[in-house]
């Protein structure tokens, strides 16, 4: 077999090299927020080829969904030298597997690399990686790295998260927290900081962003692309000018329980999926989300448990637990639905027909300005609603009229349940508190 230099054939540009010399050198945690076209991804594809011969394990490049992992990394092509990327980075001479199904390489001294999506990084956690790149993180579930956090601290592993901003969102938090941060290596370079792109090219290029998407819509993403800006909205979201809005009127904040008032569920179903729950309270005109609870893989008897220890520790008196009108449907070998499952739990179900989702989207809309997040126990939902957006048809070049289906859709779903739900004026008093209830009552004796 040949003998290669890495990275083959390849060099980092100048304003490369900083992140590519903190991995030299041995650094564990970077941060790269690159303006569009500054080779983020070939940088650390580069960087793994050099990785996976120097310590043998299991490497992952993550973007937000599997589908487009495949387009943007396994299958794209260098357009300058009509080559796949990760031939480049990866040439034939150091494999000894290639799989193309599950976008795997084996590397002849036993390392692996694997394209994947965070929509799925769960399910391989039984081959626990020693180098993450978390490509397009802005657009990532967050959940991802708390989740393979520990496993990365456990192999005295590095993680690289490269993106451009997408509004004020977990991206946003990532790059202000890690930038005074000693253990990491954060950096934010803008079209003007590096040589990719002259002026010229820059002025038509924002004024191609300003003529297909508009002046708002194609000046934010002017700003986002090219100029790294984390205080443009993200394009195409349903909710980010809103919660903008929450934010800069203080309704982000501390939200305390009331105890003169009821607390209502509002849920998103997930089967091979999470389960989202906001729960909420009717104080006069407003909204006030007091906690946000998202997970899964597990039955409904972990998700009563989970209702019985929160009215408990907080002393809540249950209002209506509204589902979505999938939790009627009843199991074909049973007879019983979901919701008659929770009922047998001691939590009574408001099953909400179906709705259009434009017409939950509208109805959310109209419930934000009233809306109050406790910007701690909510923070996972409203991450969720900020990056909740439009799905984008890369031929038409426009977007589609429906949501894009990812991490954030089940929070988002979630609360477009509960916005359709209106309550009587008159009926029957609440369910009581777990408190309250008999000693034979199934809600005691959840297990």
């Amino acid at each position: 077999m040949p003998k290669l230099r890495l990275p083959n054939n390849w060099n980092p540009r100048p304003y490369q090299l900083a992140l590519w010399n903190y991995l030299e050198r041995g650094g564990k945690r970077a941060v790269g927020v690159w303006h569009r076209r500054a080779g983020k991804d070939d940088v650390i594809l580069h960087w793994t080829a050099v990785a996976a011969q120097q310590r043998v394990g299991n490497y992952w490049h993550m973007l937000p969904i599997g589908k487009q992992a495949r387009k943007a990394i396994w299958d794209a092509v260098n357009p300058k030298t009509g080559l796949r990327r990760i031939d480049e980075a990866f040439p034939p001479a150091l494999r000894s597997v290639t799989r193309d199904q599950e976008m795997l390489i084996r590397f002849t001294n036993g390392s692996t690399w694997q394209v994947i999506g965070s929509d799925n990084y769960d399910s391989l956690v039984g081959s626990p990686p020693i180098g993450i790149v978390f490509s397009e993180w802005a657009l990532a579930d967050p959940q991802a790295w708390a989740y393979l956090r520990p496993i990365l601290a456990e192999n005295d592993g590095w993680a690289v998260f490269i993106y451009t901003p997408r509004g004020r969102n977990h991206g946003a938090t990532f790059y202000e927290t890690t930038l005074d941060d000693e253990h990491w290596f954060t950096e934010r370079l803008t079209a003007d900081e590096t040589d990719v792109f002259t002026a010229e090219q820059l002025r038509v290029e924002r004024t191609e962003y300003l003529r297909e998407f508009g002046p708002d819509d194609g000046e934010s993403r002017f700003l986002q692309e090219y100029y790294c800006d984390f205080n443009v909205a993200m394009v195409g979201s349903y909710y980010g000018r809103m919660l903008a809005d929450a934010e800069r009127d203080g309704r982000l904040t501390d939200v305390p329980h009331d105890p003169n008032a009821n607390v209502e569920t509002w849920w998103d179903l997930g089967v091979g999926d999470s389960t989202a729950i906001w729960f909420v309270q009717r104080v006069g005109v407003q909204y006030q989300f007091i906690d946000y609870y998202e997970s899964h893989g597990h039955g409904l008897p972990h998700y009563a448990r989970m209702l019985q220890e929160k009215a408990a520790a907080g002393d809540w008196v249950w209002g209506e637990h509204v589902w979505p009108h999938d939790g009627a449907a009843r199991d074909l070998s049973t007879g019983q639905s979901r919701a008659d499952t929770m009922k047998g739990l001691g939590f009574p179900i408001r099953v909400m027909p179906r709705e259009a989702v434009d017409e939950g989207i509208h109805a959310v809309r109209r419930l934000l300005p009233m809306g109050w997040f406790d910007k701690t126990a909510c923070k996972e939902g409203i991450e969720a609603l900020r990056a909740y957006r439009r799905e984008w048809d890369e031929k038409k070049r426009a977007f589609q009229d429906r949501p894009m289906h990812d991490w954030a859709s089940h929070g988002a779903d979630a609360i477009r349940t509960g916005a359709l739900y209106r309550p009587p004026r008159k009926g029957k008093r609440p369910p009581r508190r777990i408190d309250d209830l008999p000693e034979s009552h199934p809600a005691r004796g959840i297990v």
